[in-house]
């Protein structure tokens, strides 16, 4: 037999549970099907000492505050897990956990999900399944006995074999494991490529008000050429600028772009050094925008010259390594923070992009009543964020109140 709903959303992430909660106030029939738990990526999918990115006054739904926590802390991923966990309970969504949707397509003028408990059928779908579906692992490294894992996998340094780690990806998740990795006593290597990198915290505001102030979450879409610039912040240790210089000083040695491999070797560019000052260039720019914002708006913020005073550049970026024979080295681990990759093969409608992305507009597809949610830059910069899947929640759920 086939379950009839009028709305059915595929994923119970931060999107999915924004989606029902604007779904529900409208008073629109529906059903949300996750195939764990409720934001269970957060849980299984991330390292152990993991935190948020953006403090907890920022990082969360504007209807729920996270509980025992100081807002300008970093909520541990299992205080966030649990606070989507308890957000959906405290208002009873309906969240069917452990259910996976296999396949997706249309049929007259309904859907049809079929799931690993049976048919469902729905006059509007949203794709609420988020960016962090298939984790890149190039395959560059074979023929060799190395561990190799992608950051998805990484939990823990006691859980690596003996011996040093490469880490590749100078973004969020590669620059802070590299971080716990070295604290841990590990000798580590670190490939960094283009990266952005703001101030943790800039004249007694977090990094995250400042951006929010000057419009860039608001942003449409990313400067030409930097789609795939990843940014390189922290919360971990209390939260701090992600200073490539200090991961330096701290004995990690820095590399450019992993690139071919050959006999045991790893080569990297010669890209190091670029990368490292553009960096810098970003970093500045925004303490530059904050300044002439604060002038121009007469905010009483203490002035903080000594954030634009850059440690000296490593021998390590002043002389790069270019090639690495990772057996010499001792290096037992290869860890991969390379990102990820969308997998919608189980949607079978002709929507998609040569990359994989769906075709929207704010994520309002050409099918009638097939929407996304929870994508990065779906309608802004900020749409991949937890507050951001909720403002691009709220405005799907108009548009499906208003569709009928």
């Amino acid at each position: 037999m086939t379950e009839t709903i009028h709305t059915l959303v595929i994923g119970g992430g931060q999107a999915g549970v924004a989606t029902s909660a604007h779904l529900q106030k409208r008073g629109i029939p529906h059903l949300v099907l996750e195939r764990d738990r409720i934001a269970e990526r957060w849980r299984s999918w991330r390292w152990d000492s993991l935190v948020a990115n953006g403090p907890a006054w920022h990082d969360r739904f504007p209807d729920a505050e996270f509980t025992d926590l100081d807002p300008d802390s970093f909520a541990p991923k299992e205080a966030v897990a649990d606070y989507f966990a308890r957000f959906a309970s405290d208002r009873n969504l309906p969240i069917r956990t452990g259910v996976e949707v296999t396949n997706l397509k249309r049929q007259g003028s309904s859907f049809h999900a079929t799931t690993s408990t049976g048919m469902i059928a729905a006059r509007n779908v949203v794709v609420a399944t988020g960016p962090f579906q298939k984790p890149v692992i190039p395959t560059v490294v074979t023929g060799s006995d190395i561990t190799q894992l992608h950051s998805n996998g990484y939990r823990n340094p006691a859980a690596l074999p003996q011996g040093a780690v490469l880490v590749v990806g100078g973004g969020s998740s590669g620059a802070q494991i590299a971080e716990e990795l070295v604290r841990a006593g590990r000798r580590v290597y670190l490939s960094v490529g283009p990266h952005d990198r703001p101030p943790r915290r800039y004249r007694g505001q977090d990094f995250v008000w400042w951006l929010g102030k000057l419009g860039k979450w608001d942003m449409k879409a990313p400067t030409p050429g930097t789609e795939h610039v990843t940014i390189a912040v922290s919360g971990a240790y209390g939260g701090h600028t992600m200073d490539f210089r200090r991961l330096a000083e701290l004995g990690i040695t820095l590399l450019g772009r992993a690139g071919k491999y050959h006999d045991g070797v790893l080569h990297f560019a010669d890209d190091l050094a670029t990368n490292i000052a553009n960096g810098d260039r970003n970093y500045l720019s925004v303490l530059d925008e904050a300044d002439a914002y604060a002038r121009a708006n007469g905010l009483d913020l203490p002035e903080e010259p000594a954030a634009r005073a850059l440690l000296p550049l490593p021998d390590c970026v002043t002389t790069p390594t270019l090639a690495l024979d990772l057996k010499r080295e001792g290096i037992a681990t290869v860890i991969w923070a390379t990102g990820f990759q969308l997998d919608f093969g189980w949607i079978d409608l002709d929507i998609f992009q040569k990359d994989g992305r769906p075709r929207h507009q704010d994520g309002v597809t050409e099918v009638q009543g097939l929407y996304f949610v929870g994508l990065p830059w779906l309608s802004c910069r900020g749409s991949a964020f937890i507050w951001g899947a909720w403002k691009d929640a709220d405005r799907l759920a108009a548009h499906i109140s208003a569709r009928g």
